[in-house]
Order: structure tokens, then C-alpha cells, then sequence
């Protein structure tokens, strides 16, 4: 999915709280939503074709001259979404249409809140800290030129 210019890029990279490593890992996922209580177009049933961006910071590099090693992240983070988001309806755990999906042995995610970039995101960077990983940021791009971001408390 290409995406636009970024250019405060170099600068979030650099102020991971003073730890002048940052490496970035992109995963490709598809998935379905809908947002309840909401007035626009995502009040239906739609996909996107989902890119997210880890960022994971580290003070220094290990015996390798690496952050961390990007084929250690996929196995891990992209192996999560794979099992939990892609090619699934994620959901708001009060959206009626739950019911109907489940009887139909549809793929499910049943968030506790409604299933926003936002929240995407977040629920992304917790579950990639849980694996283990310093992530400082998640970046969940909806689309080519629409994202979300979920950044570790820099206070």
C-alpha cells in the first residue's frame, strides 16, 4: 500500500525517549469492521487492507550490530495478527450482528469497544509488549493516506 510523505517520520524516530535505536517492522493484514453509535460510512459492515507500522526503540545494539532483528518481529507480532485480526470481523462485543455472524461460523474479534484505527492500534502495541518487545509506536494505516497512532506514555 503506498503511502504518503511522512515528514515528521525522522523525528518520531528520533525522540523515542532518548533511545537512539528505532527500527520499524510493516505487516500487511485484511480485515472487516463497523462502527456502532456512529453517523458516517463505517456504521456498515466494510474491510480495509490494513498496513501496520511497529516501532521498537533500544538503547544500544546487540552482539549482531542489530536493534532487534526484523525477522524475530514478523515471527512474533505478524503471527498475532494473523491468528487474531486478518481476514476477521473485528467487532464492538455489543453489535447485534455478533449473533448472526457466530451462527454462521464467520471469523471474529470481539473488541470491548468499537474497532477504530485507534483502537486497533492500541490493542496491537499491548499485545506486542506482552511478546516482549520495547515498543515506543503503532501506526495502523486504514488506508493509503488515513492512520492511526498508539505511542507509548512519553510523560
Amino acid at each position: 500500500m503506498p503511502r504518503p510523505f511522512d515528514p515528521s517520520a525522522k523525528l518520531r524516530a528520533g525522540s523515542a525517549q532518548g533511545k537512539p535505536y528505532v527500527v520499524t517492522k510493516v505487516i500487511d493484514f485484511c480485515y472487516g469492521h463497523r462502527l456502532l453509535n456512529y453517523e458516517g460510512k463505517c456504521r456498515h459492515l466494510h474491510g480495509h487492507n490494513g498496513r501496520v507500522e511497529i516501532d521498537i526503540a533500544t538503547e544500544g545494539l546487540d552482539k549482531r550490530g542489530m536493534a532487534y532483528d526484523f525477522s524475530d518481529i514478523k515471527q512474533a507480532i505478524k503471527s498475532w495478527i494473523d491468528k487474531e485480526f486478518d481476514h476477521k470481523m473485528l467487532l464492538n462485543e455489543k453489535d447485534p450482528v455478533i449473533s448472526y455472524l457466530k451462527e454462521r461460523n464467520e471469523p471474529l474479534y470481539i473488541f470491548q469497544e468499537n474497532p477504530t484505527a485507534e483502537n486497533i492500534a492500541k490493542k496491537i502495541f499491548e499485545e506486542a509488549v506482552k511478546l516482549g518487545f520495547p515498543v515506543e509506536e503503532v501506526r495502523l494505516w486504514e488506508t493509503s493516506d488515513s492512520y492511526a497512532t498508539y505511542r507509548k506514555d512519553k510523560f
